[in-house]
């Protein structure tokens, strides 16, 4: 995704954000169509509690897609990265404290080993500490809601951009307005880059969506460090961003929970 971004750093965060749901719409339709969804959309649309839900789930997601775009597009990909490595530390406390989901020993170790990380990367922060509680307050709301929403990933998915298309709507009639204009039709490579947002957004929200509702909310948090440690080696290897002793203290204390982590599955799996 941050490659993805930096193909499309001149469309202004906004529009990107409207063109992400307008793209991504078509997509969820034809996932639905091709698995034979089409009897869960109806009945999800008829169920008023599950449409107040996923009003409230699209609201936190459309929250994350801004400011991880405004994070990315303004260079700020360690910030980014930082963002993401607090979301599963608080999936893993809200798995514990609200869902009553029950952590070994050596899980709790993990989860000590990375919050020092985090804590430590959060004094390194400074001012752009907002934008990553911003993103990982707004994905810990996206998960949470979706993990207790009975609906599956993708009817759930449609419903949410359905719930965003009359914004995004109105966020490119504005962007139309502007002496600038809108960003597609300036050039094939933008428009195709621009199109892309929609399998680049359906995708990733499905699987994740699918995970959230089958996995321990814990679970699927210690697993998602992974996404942040690949936008870290980004920020670090291609978009040319620093890297101060401090920070690699605290990913190499990271890096370490999640292979006690994953070590601890293992073994409780093999025992099983």
């Amino acid at each position: 995704m941050p490659l993805y971004l930096r193909q499309v750093h001149s469309v202004p965060v906004l529009e990107f954000v409207g063109w992400r749901v307008i793209f991504t719409l078509p997509c969820a339709l034809l996932f639905i169509a091709l698995r034979g969804q089409g009897s869960e959309l109806r009945v999800a649309l008829g169920n008023r509690r599950i449409l107040l839900r996923l009003v409230v789930s699209a609201v936190f997601v459309a929250s994350n897609w801004l400011i991880y775009v405004l994070a990315i597009q303004s260079g700020q990909v360690l910030a980014a990265s930082f963002g993401y490595y607090v979301t599963p530390l608080l999936q893993v406390g809200v798995g514990a404290l609200f869902l009553h989901e029950k952590l070994t020993i050596r899980q709790w170790a993990a989860v000590a080993l990375a919050a020092l990380g985090v804590a430590a990367l959060g004094w390194d922060q400074g001012g752009m500490l907002w934008l990553s509680l911003g993103m990982a307050l707004s994905w810990l709301g996206y998960g949470l809601v979706r993990k207790v929403t009975p609906v599956g990933s993708l009817p759930g998915l449609t419903i949410e951009t359905l719930v965003l298309l009359p914004f995004a709507l109105a966020l490119l009639g504005w962007h139309a307005a502007t002496p600038a204009g809108l960003s597609l039709g300036q050039s094939g490579w933008l428009d195709l880059m621009i199109v892309c947002a929609g399998p680049m957004t359906a995708v990733p929200l499905t699987f994740f969506a699918i995970a959230a509702r089958r996995m321990d909310f814990s679970a699927l948090g210690m697993f998602q460090f992974s996404s942040p440690t690949i936008v870290f080696f980004l920020g670090l290897w291609v978009f040319g961003q620093p890297l101060d002793p401090l920070q690699l203290g605290a990913f190499a204390l990271i890096w370490t929970a999640i292979a006690v982590f994953v070590w601890d599955l293992l073994t409780r799996r093999q025992t099983a």
